[in-house]
């Protein structure tokens, strides 16, 4: 499904500022799978991320989606295989568009670009039961403006339109990290039932370490641009915070920065 081959990118390279962010990457994901990502900062996990979605080239390796060579696709183009959820709430969706609006466009990817992006009467019934699963009361404010909702209400409607219409790969890049903590589990909930109702094949990196053995059927912890733990199955699901440090510590010879920091609710 992803398949990703000796991927390395440099920051101003040749300067004092030269940072080597991803140093030979090498990561499969099989269809379905559930990847949590976990990392200090600067530890590689954005440009990763960034690197799948398009948002820029890898100066040396490859990236696969369902078996296409999309390392220099451009973003746009790369977008008929990708479902994104950024960290910012304000970020995927259209503000000052209605919430039936923003859900009509995500509708039509990877289909032809066309003038008509209005919603349908059938579409409409389908927004509103959507919505309804949220628990939100937004089946009843379609003509809202997205721009008025809540963070937590965008990073829900921001989800769901990064999988009404199937994706090849979901990318959730820390995408409750600016929620509170009531709001970010209820995200999180959303997010365990679309990607186990779909089957979907997902990326998720958190900054938060009990989330990131909650979720998902395996776990990658990356450390100065490399993936230094890979666990899934039975190994993960019985691992522990201490044994998952201690894990990083002994494949990385490093302490992980202020794991303190992980662990927040």
């Amino acid at each position: 499904m992803l398949e990703i081959k000796d991927l390395r990118k440099t920051f101003f390279p040749h300067t004092p500022n030269e940072k080597k962010a991803l140093r030979g990457v090498n990561l499969t994901l099989e269809e379905g799978d559930f990847v949590t990502v976990i990392g200090s900062n600067g530890s590689g996990k954005s440009t990763l991320m960034n690197c799948i979605a398009g948002v820029f080239f890898p100066d040396k390796g490859s990236i696969r989606i369902n078996g296409d060579d999309v390392t220099r696709m451009p973003e746009h183009i790369r977008a008929r295989y990708i479902g994104r959820v950024f960290q910012d709430p304000m970020k995927g969706t259209a503000a000052e568009m209605q919430i039936a609006e923003n859900l009509a466009m995500a509708s039509r990817r990877g289909k032809p670009l066309s003038l008509r992006w209005s919603s349908s009467a059938n579409q409409i019934e389908q927004f509103k039961e959507l919505l309804r699963e949220l628990d939100l009361g937004l089946e009843n404010r379609l003509e809202t403006r997205i721009g008025t909702l809540s963070g937590g209400q965008r990073q829900s409607i921001t989800l769901l339109m990064a999988t009404l219409v199937r994706p090849k790969l979901l990318l959730l890049d820390e995408h409750t990290a600016a929620l509170d903590p009531k709001t970010a589990e209820k995200v999180l909930e959303l997010t365990q039932k679309r990607v186990s109702e779909g089957h979907l094949t997902t990326l998720m990196i958190t900054h938060n370490m009990r989330d990131a053995l909650r979720f998902g059927n395996r776990l990658i912890m990356m450390h100065e641009g490399r993936v230094v733990v890979d666990v899934g199955g039975e190994k993960k699901k019985n691992l522990t915070i201490q044994s998952l440090l201690e894990l990083f510590e002994k494949a990385s010879g490093a302490e992980f920065d202020n794991p303190e920091a992980l662990l927040t609710p």
